[in-house]
């Protein structure tokens, strides 16, 4: 394993979050789906990003213990 993983699981983590934001924004944008489905749809993708983050955070830590 290469010693600069961590930089590029952020990068893209990052990625993959403004990507699927960018992709609701322009529904949005385009009237294909309503405001509250919009914003729910951007609740819904913060808090996946945060629960797979703490996720992949203890999978490493639990490995270091190791």
């Amino acid at each position: 394993m290469s010693k600069n993983r961590t930089p590029k699981l952020v990068v893209g983590i990052v990625a993959s979050f403004m990507g699927l934001a960018g992709v609701i924004i322009f529904l949005l944008a385009t009237k294909i789906v309503s405001v509250q489905i919009g914003i729910l749809m951007l609740v819904m993708s913060v808090g996946m990003h945060l629960g797979f983050g703490i996720l992949i955070a203890v999978y490493r830590l639990i490995g270091k213990l190791e």
